[in-house]
């Protein structure tokens, strides 16, 4: 017969992070509770956080839950699983929730960036708050009526609705693939842009437009296709079978379209970049999977879900979240060069 295991040590409580760290216990709730800014020094906080992870401290979730009237849990809603850029702003917005005791439920519209049906029955209950893709906007539908906070990312500035908003400088982001571009001497453009109807996009294609009115001798034309490869093959390829000179750059909303265009050019026995350069916008890794290698804009993608989830967190605890766009970069690779003519 076995003897019983002896217990273990006790686990550590609040009142033990108070004695180590030198404060009281209300001080260790305001810290964990992530309730300290302005009545708590920075040092005091690192203290408590220090004497907390020593001691091996975890609060007791369930009964903070109960009294904050929380569950501590976000929904995250995109457009789909299957795209890399959204799998990596979860990524970003599960690590900061994780710091502060924060659960991220992901849920993709089911048929992309279409209508979604409230994925709970009774939202109030089960989130705190909810941080969304435009691109996936109509799924929020259900939610909007549970009076939830709410977080858009990349989403128009100019409409209401949200407590708080996460935007990339995409117009900035096309205006350096244009200016790259012009920069070469390519004055005939193709736009292939996505048929999704979304801001984000609708801004790609306008910043577009704008750096190249007033150039000498530019034009341009656009072909819209669905976000796939074969979509973005096809438009390509009759844009390069429009009548008149052939374009000598196509600008694609995105890698996935740009990836289509390079297929494109090569079943028409064209080389790019020598005879029509092609460039991206995402920075997938796709866009280094692909030869010649993509010039594209780099989307920090992590740092969107991170500052999505700043921003609730900030609503949620009454305070003014982070503004201003998240800047975005032009990576030149070797998909773009200068016209043979």
């Amino acid at each position: 017969m076995t003897s019983p295991a002896a217990p273990g040590p006790p686990r550590p409580t609040s009142r033990d992070v108070a004695r180590a760290a030198g404060v009281s216990q209300a001080t260790v709730s305001l810290v964990l509770g992530e309730k300290w800014q302005g009545r708590v020094s920075e040092t005091t906080v690192g203290r408590v956080r220090d004497a907390a992870r020593d001691l091996g401290y975890r609060p007791n979730l369930a009964a903070r839950n109960l009294r904050l009237g929380r569950t501590r849990t976000a929904l995250l809603v995109v457009p789909a699983l299957t795209n890399e850029f959204f799998a990596r702003v979860y990524t970003g917005a599960a690590a900061v929730a994780a710091q502060h005791g924060f659960g991220v439920v992901l849920y993709p519209s089911p048929d992309g960036t279409g209508p979604a049906r409230d994925p709970f029955a009774s939202a109030r209950a089960a989130l705190d708050g909810v941080i969304a893709s435009s691109m996936a906007a109509d799924a929020l539908g259900a939610l909007r009526g549970a009076g939830l906070p709410l977080v858009m990312l990349d989403s128009d500035p100019a409409a209401p609705g949200p407590a708080a908003r996460v935007n990339l400088d995409i117009a900035d982001g096309m205006r350096q693939v244009t200016e790259h571009l012009l920069a070469l001497g390519h004055r005939r453009f193709v736009h292939l842009a996505s048929a999704v109807d979304s801001w984000t996009f609708a801004v790609r294609a306008r910043a577009l437009h704008e750096a190249l009115r007033g150039v000498p001798g530019t034009e341009v034309r656009t072909v819209p296709a669905a976000l796939d490869v074969r979509a973005g093959r096809e438009a390509a390829e009759r844009a390069l079978g429009l009548p008149g000179p052939r374009p000598t750059a196509l600008v694609c909303d995105d890698d996935i379209l740009a990836a289509g265009a390079c297929k494109a050019a090569r079943r028409l026995g064209l080389r790019v970049p020598d005879d029509v350069s092609v460039t991206g916008f995402d920075d997938l890794a796709l866009a280094t999977a692909v030869e010649p290698e993509l010039t594209t804009v780099r989307l920090p993608a992590e740092q969107v879900g991170e500052r999505g989830m700043s921003a609730l967190l900030a609503v949620l605890e009454g305070r003014t979240a982070e503004a201003g766009p998240l800047p975005v970069h032009l990576v030149v690779r070797g998909s773009s060069a200068p016209p043979a003519s």
